[in-house]
């Protein structure tokens, strides 16, 4: 202790470095557990990623049914095409 500075000032300065040093302390401790905590969660919790697959095989199955209808659909016009020609034909053989 200093003896020119009178003792409430060194004492004021004591608490305030102390202050600070505890703040300092539980900041980096914050720091640690919020650490901890994101490892935890990763390891117990991978529930989003299989959400997200479950998302993606959802989206690819409607794709795949979008694309089995599309081509069934285009089968049935290409057959339905192809009978209205051959009865357009038979009808004007038929008128003739």
């Amino acid at each position: 202790m200093d003896d020119d500075k009178p003792i409430t000032e060194q004492a004021m300065e004591t608490m305030t470095t102390a202050a600070e040093a505890t703040k300092d302390a539980a900041v980096t401790a914050v720091k640690q557990v919020k650490k901890a905590a994101k490892k935890v969660a990763k390891k117990v919790a991978p529930k989003k990623t299989a959400k997200k697959k479950a998302k993606k095989a959802a989206k690819k199955t409607t794709k795949k049914a979008a694309k089995k209808s599309s081509k069934k659909a285009a089968k049935k016009s290409a057959k339905k095409a192809a009978k209205k020609s051959t009865k357009s034909k038979k009808t004007k053989k038929a008128k003739r």
